[in-house]
């Protein structure tokens, strides 16, 4: 069975928990062993959130320094604080929508410049793919949608050992009734940017 570590990034009320919740539940109906864990900081403010999803077999919980194969980041500057947690050989998936905290809104910080981070990160890494997840979640009708984009990318990728099946059909169970279209078809735009952008 393939092993793989994925480490989810962003910031608090970005639903970095759903997306978690929505592949560990998959994965365990697919009988795929699963470990996850969530660190939550600040989140109601908007603070740091990461979750660790290890599939196929790990004790450990938590992704050390160098061992993700898959970052998923829900933000720009969150996946830049997260690389030194990933290898020569990971997948960056990243959102390119930024999410200024309240120091860059007060003016006593500026936001990097997001398009020479991602160059680096082309640079250093086996593959990025980057796109503004926040107007893809609009486009599926739901500004809310982004973590599910960004899960339908991860799920693209074939480096998952459950089956895209059933976690769409996990989605579906675990949104509610009102929200389950438009979330399949973010999950479906996002699947596309992978094959747009492989």
């Amino acid at each position: 069975m393939k092993k793989i570590k994925i480490l989810f990034v962003g910031v608090g009320g970005q639903g970095i928990l759903l997306a978690t919740r929505v592949l560990a539940e998959a994965a365990l109906k697919d009988g795929v062993p699963v470990v996850a864990s969530e660190v939550h900081g600040m989140a109601q403010r908007g603070g740091v959130v990461e979750a660790n999803v290890l599939l196929g077999g790990y004790r450990s919980p938590l992704i050390a320094e160098g061992e993700a194969d898959i970052l998923v980041s829900f933000e720009p500057v969150e996946a830049l604080r997260a690389l030194n947690r990933c290898h020569e050989k990971s997948i960056i998936i990243t959102s390119t929508s930024p999410l200024e905290p309240f120091t860059v809104k007060s003016g006593l910080a500026s936001y990097p410049e997001i398009e020479p981070a991602l160059s680096r990160i082309r640079d250093s890494f086996a593959k990025l793919v980057a796109y503004d997840a926040a107007a893809l979640a609009r486009e599926a009708g739901t500004a809310k949608a982004v973590n599910i984009a960004l899960l339908g990318t991860l799920m693209a990728t074939d480096m998952v050992p459950v089956s895209s099946q059933t976690v769409r059909e996990t989605l579906a169970r675990l949104v509610k009734a009102k929200f389950r279209e438009a979330n399949l078809k973010a999950f479906e735009l996002g699947w596309q940017q992978w094959v747009a952008q492989r």
